[in-house]
């Protein structure tokens, strides 16, 4: 039995699957990554848009709008990819109990999956926050006014300063999505990471969580991960390819 098959084997089998995602999902949507060869961290000092520079000036906010505007066309133009179906045929078929995701582009919802599946490790960038009164405004519309001549855009509600939904160096994660991830993955009985290099933590902490509680894991990546060790499967190739072929199999034997 090769891998592939295996993989569907233990999907059949578990009563609990829980798929973590990371940036190998989004980039074969066209989305590029942040720390590859390559990736936007070779094109930008990461340095420059920590959330502790967002705060400290409006120099260092109109630097960061700038930066995240000029990946926005880039977002909205993908497409979900054969990876984010096979996941999202995995839900249909009922054997998917949420996906958790590095990712911050909303391709998994845009697939298909409930957004109340869905848990977003760092954020969305398809909404922006005020960070004074908490207001909530579509990202479409925020980049209406930046396309307008604003430079820095301000919350109609009480001028505070506003951000992308986002997870910045230096920001806190998302105490809510953090505690449900680590909930959810200590639950499962087989835990699936598609597309993640597991080095950025507390998310690559997710993987370990499950085996430590009794997972099985299952790891496909294009390159290795520290987390080799502890899967009981890893496939190192293109996530759309072998997420499709382990779904086709799971349909044909289910």
């Amino acid at each position: 039995m090769n891998e592939i098959e295996a993989a569907a084997d233990m999907i059949i089998q578990a009563k609990r699957l829980v798929v973590f995602t990371g940036a190998g999902m989004s980039t074969e949507s066209g989305i590029s990554d942040f720390r590859s060869p390559g990736g936007v961290w070779s094109r930008f000092d990461s340095s420059e848009f920590t959330f502790q520079k967002f705060l400290a000036s409006e120099e260092g906010r109109e630097r960061y709008w700038a930066f995240s505007s000029s990946s926005w066309g880039e977002m909205v133009k993908a497409k979900p990819n054969p990876g984010h179906d096979a996941i999202a045929e995995l839900d249909r078929l009922g054997r998917l109990d949420c996906v958790i995701t590095q990712n911050i582009d909303s391709l998994h919802q845009r697939s298909g999956i409930p957004e109340a599946k869905v848990i977003e490790l760092h954020g969305t960038a398809w909404w922006v926050n005020c960070l004074e009164c908490g207001q909530r405004y579509p990202r479409e519309q925020i980049q209406e006014r930046l396309k307008g001549g604003v430079k820095v855009p301000r919350c109609d509600s009480c001028g505070g300063i506003m951000k992308p939904a986002t997870i910045s160096f230096g920001q806190a994660m998302p105490e809510r999505e953090t505690r449900q991830a680590e909930t959810k993955a200590a639950a499962c009985d087989l835990f699936l990471v598609a597309g993640s290099s597991l080095v950025v933590y507390p998310a690559a902490q997710m993987p370990l969580i499950a085996k430590e509680n009794g997972a099985r894991l299952i790891i496909i990546n294009l390159t290795p991960t520290p987390h080799d060790s502890h899967a009981d499967i890893t496939i190192h190739d293109k996530i759309g390819p072998a997420l499709s072929q382990i779904v086709e199999r799971v349909k044909a034997l289910s």
